[in-house]
This record gives C-alpha cells, structure tokens and sequence, in this order.
C-alpha cells in the first residue's frame, strides 16, 4: 500500500448511534464527521451485502479522501470460502469480486473476509477448501493494490485462529490477516489480552511469520465481547467490566514498539466514541 501513516490509526465500523444522533443520516456523511471528531478511518460494513449503487459508493469515497478518512469494507457474511457445495463456494467469489468493486469505488485499501468454520467437517478439511477458495478468488482477481484480509473468529465451530489465519496468508501477498483482538479472547474463554506484551506477541507472530509490514501496518478490529464455553456470544462496549479485553495495555504496546495499525472499534453502538477514547489514550503515550 502507498502513503501508509506512521502512526496508529482509529475509527469504526460502521455508523455508531451517536452520528445519527448528532442529525447524520447517510454514510455519505460519515468521513466528515469522523473527522470533526478527531477519527481517521472507517470501514464500511457489507455483512448483508453491497446494496449501495455505484453513484453512492463513489460519493462515500470521494467524501473519505476530502476528509482524510482511511477506508476499509467488510465483505458479506454470507461468503462460505469452507463450504462443502463447490456451488456455493463458487458464488462466494462472485460475492468477494462485487466487495473488491464496492472497495474501489469507496477508496479502500482492505477488504475483510471471514474464513468459514468447520461445521461437520475437520478442521483440516476446511482450511483445505478455504484455501482452495481463495485461490480461485485470487486467480479471477487478478492484480489489485486491495489487501485481501483474512479475519480472526470468536466461535471455536468457525476457523480463524491467530494460526490459521497466518498459514491463509502464507500463500500470496495480496492476502493479510486481520485481527480481532475481541474475537482471539472471545474464542479461548478470556483472560487472553491482559498485559502489553500479551498484545506484541500477536504483532511479533505475524511479522516472523510474514513480514514486518504485515505486523507493522496490520488491519485490526477492537471490542469487548460477551463469550460462552463455545466462544463469542455478543459484542458489548467499553463501559462493560465484566467481560474483556482492555485496550489500554493494546495502545501501550504498540506505541512502545512503534506500530502503526489500523483498529476499527466494532462496540456495540459506541464504536465512535470508543475509537476516540483509543485513539486519546494513545496519543497521551506518544
């Protein structure tokens, strides 16, 4: 990617309840007032599909690089790269292509996927499918300067482990994990994320694994979530203390180490407001 900061960046996912409060009502207005409070990113959330039209999706992005809003886009959750039915595996590609089209058009430079689960296969047959699947995806794609971004799950029925994530991204550059903090503590129960060195090693994994880039600039999601014993339940928000991780020892990490990632706070109705207190904290550090 070009121009990447050399500073951590902050901002949500999605529309929080506090825009359309302030009188917001389309994410066409999203990057200005992102940036009048003080955010530099957002990712635009595709779970139930790309709905918007072309018209509206070049409007969001030539509003986000007026404003200086760094752009992302969750893909579908629909998408199925481990699917047993080579039929639906086949239109998560056509569903991934339209993202990357949608991704253009909003200027984004990462698009987020989720990697499937297991369901009544092995884990090791469904990695092998997920594998196969964005292979194919790569191979019709072709070249783009889009990261495709492997996603880390919260439920242990779902792959995405730091792992498994890891050995997707192995097989070309176009791929790069995308960490969900919330999700690895989610997925193990808590009380995985408690000190700052806790948090590097996850950057420290990823860049012996592939690259320093990778971990230095890495996409990363950030929220505390309610789990059960099967893992991620419901994502909650930061005035929550029952359930974690924090983020204080996260931003202390990566300003003692210089990192540079993109966190996209996915709280529940507060991811604005929860970006910011990451994004204050932080800058205190440095």
């Amino acid at each position: 990617m070009k121009n990447r900061p050399e500073f951590a960046t902050f901002g949500p996912g999605g529309n929080s309840e506090a825009f359309y409060a302030s009188g917001q009502k389309s994410t066409k207005q999203a990057p200005a007032w992102l940036n009048s409070i003080g955010l530099d990113a957002y990712e635009y959330e595709a779970g139930n599909g790309i709905t918007a039209g072309e018209t509206a999706l070049r409007e969001i992005g030539e509003a986000a690089a007026s404003h200086g809003i760094l752009m992302s886009l969750h893909t579908p959750y629909f998408i199925s790269l481990s699917g047993v039915d080579p039929e639906k595996r086949l239109k998560s590609i056509d569903y991934i292509e339209k993202s990357l089209w949608a991704a253009e058009l909003i200027g984004a430079d990462t698009i987020v996927i989720h990697c499937g689960s297991a369901g009544k296969i092995s884990r090791q047959e469904a990695m092998y499918l997920s594998a196969d699947t964005l292979f194919k995806v790569l191979d019709k794609l072709g070249n783009t300067d889009i990261s495709f971004g492997i996603e880390t799950m919260g439920k242990q029925n779902q792959l995405g482990t730091l792992d498994e994530v890891i050995e997707l991204c192995k097989a070309d550059a176009r791929l790069s994990p995308v960490v969900d903090f919330g999700h690895l503590n989610a997925r193990d129960c808590g009380g995985v994320f408690v000190t700052a060195d806790d948090y590097r090693r996850v950057f420290d994994k990823v860049a012996l694994s592939l690259g320093d880039d990778k971990a230095k600039y890495m996409h990363c999601h950030f929220s505390k979530i309610e789990w059960t014993d099967k893992g991620e339940k419901r994502h909650l928000t930061f005035a929550d203390q029952t359930y974690g991780p924090n983020f204080e020892p996260l931003m202390e990490a990566i300003a003692r180490e210089n990192l540079c990632p993109r966190i996209i706070s996915e709280s529940a109705g507060t991811q604005s407001e929860d970006a910011l207190a990451m994004k204050n904290y932080y800058k205190n550090l440095i």
